[in-house]
């Protein structure tokens, strides 16, 4: 794209001569990243100026610089006379004005669905895309998990990408004509503008429960982060919220799309009846105002009852038929490590879930008290530098849900893993736990433990593979030690 076709109604000052006809290519905001024939904005950041990488940026192949001023020396670099320099009073506005230009509002040609909420996002996601694919429809994720985007799986930085990541991951499935992209839209997202520019034809609201405090302060500033994504949906847009959360009714109030409701209540638009759970999975019926379904699936728990319910009243929007969301639900035989079930010849039960907040750990227990009567064995800790205030909640919800619980390291990071465990168990009631500050060790002291029967729970990690120290990151995939670890009994 020529730089003033680029331009044209966002960059009113006159270009050196040569630059109108200048081609752009690329697009981007970090330096480390090549950028042939590219346009580099420098943006502000909380510890760094931009301003300080546009020589990497022009070495990475940048040919324009967007940047505040019109001065091109910057402390002991002066910016080469054949780069355009851009003033600009505002980086990032100009960054997502050009971007989705350039890209060709990409949003337009593939219908996006965002997922949002605390718990239930990885699954919901899992669950739509298993419903696409029964339509005949592609669909791209772009999640915790990975991202699945044109056939390629892709390591997942962040829940949610950054906003020029976004823009090309949409524009690359809207050249290759697929015709969905179903996203986990996180709050941090929301609030830093990540998923700005992107025209949603569904979102979908789960609950909110206490996580991420250490950066939004309170679950008022929470709320309203989450609650962006409904705010600034369009009028023609469904606005999927669960009716039972406490946080849905002010969601719904909020929300410019056309709201749908889903739960358990008779109110809801789309509830689930007749719900048969064992160790197996669940049988549900899942009523629509135009109809019903009725399905067996391998998930079990009621927040896999809500998040089939939050899939499949989407895909109805949608106008996907009753046998094609059917098969979608019943065909999916699981999420990586969200009530995963790991199988090594042994006689007794372990499940490896994602489970990291005190609601999320809760729902897990839960689902397993209400298929089994056997005892439960706990492995979890709880990551370092993250929400403090919900470590002694955790510790409380295991002391009176599990039978017994074996505290240990998570993600540590940059705190000491045996003080995050001391909070932990301030929570704790009763004395039916002990701390093991050595995850592999807990794992491998629970799995000893366990009686024919017994349910072994790892909650924390979910489909992590690897274990964050201060110093350094370790290969850790649970799956695999846990099967090893029983082929050596």
């Amino acid at each position: 794209m020529l730089l003033k076709d680029l331009l044209k109604n966002i960059y009113t000052k006159p270009l050196p001569p040569g630059g109108e006809e200048l081609a752009i290519e690329s697009i981007s905001c970090d330096s480390r990243l090549k950028q042939p024939q590219g346009l580099f904005v420098a943006l502000e950041g909380f510890q760094v100026k931009g301003e300080d990488f546009i020589r990497e940026a022009i070495d990475q192949g940048a040919v324009v610089v967007a940047k505040k001023g019109s001065n091109r020396r910057i402390a002991n670099y002066t910016i080469p006379d054949w780069v355009v320099v851009l003033d600009v009073s505002n980086p990032p506005l100009f960054l997502h004005q050009v971007a989705l230009r350039f890209f060709d509002y990409p949003s337009r040609r593939v219908r996006t669905i965002g997922v949002t909420g605390t718990n239930g996002k990885t699954t919901i996601t899992y669950l739509l895309e298993s419903i696409f694919k029964a339509n005949r429809q592609p669909c791209a994720v772009i999640g915790t998990v990975n991202y699945r985007i044109a056939g390629k799986i892709l390591p997942s930085k962040n829940t949610t990408p950054g906003f020029l990541e976004n823009q090309s991951h949409l524009a690359q499935l809207a050249s290759l004509k697929i015709p969905y992209c179903v996203m986990e839209v996180s709050s941090h997202a929301l609030e830093q503008g990540r998923v700005e520019g992107i025209d949603y034809v569904s979102a979908i609201f789960t609950n909110l429960t206490q996580d991420h405090l250490d950066y939004h302060k309170n679950m008022e500033s929470y709320f309203k982060a989450k609650s962006i994504l409904f705010k600034n949906l369009n009028d023609y847009a469904a606005a999927i919220i669960n009716e039972d959360d406490i946080y849905g009714q002010p969601m719904m109030r909020l929300s410019k799309g056309q709201v749908v409701t889903y739960g358990m209540k008779a109110s809801a638009q789309v509830r689930a009846q007749q719900i048969e759970s064992s160790l197996n999975g669940t049988h549900l019926d899942v009523v629509f105002p135009s109809g019903k379904i009725s399905m067996t699936t391998p998930f079990i728990g009621q927040h896999n009852v809500y998040n089939i319910l939050a899939a499949c009243a989407c895909a109805w929007k949608e106008g996907v038929g009753f046998d094609q969301i059917r098969q979608g639900i019943e065909t999916l035989s699981g999420v990586p490590g969200r009530m995963e079930a790991v199988e090594a010849g042994q006689d007794y039960f372990v499940f490896i879930d994602y489970a990291h907040t005190e609601d999320g750990l809760v729902n897990v227990l839960q689902a397993l008290r209400v298929v089994s009567r056997s005892k439960i064995i706990l492995v979890f800790g709880c990551g370092g530098d993250r929400d403090r205030g919900k470590r002694s909640k955790m510790g409380a919800v295991a002391c009176h849900g599990a039978d017994y619980s074996i505290v240990t390291s998570d993600n540590p990071r940059s705190e000491d893993p045996a003080a995050i465990i001391a909070e932990i168990t301030r929570g704790f009631t009763k004395n039916n736990y002990e701390v093991i500050v050595d995850r592999q060790q807990a794992i491998a002291h629970a799995l000893e433990a366990a009686q024919p029967g017994q349910i072994v729970l790892i909650a924390g990690k979910g489909h992590e593979d690897y274990q964050i120290f201060r110093d350094r990151t370790i290969e850790f995939d649970e799956r695999k030690i846990v099967q090893e670890l029983i082929k050596r009994q």
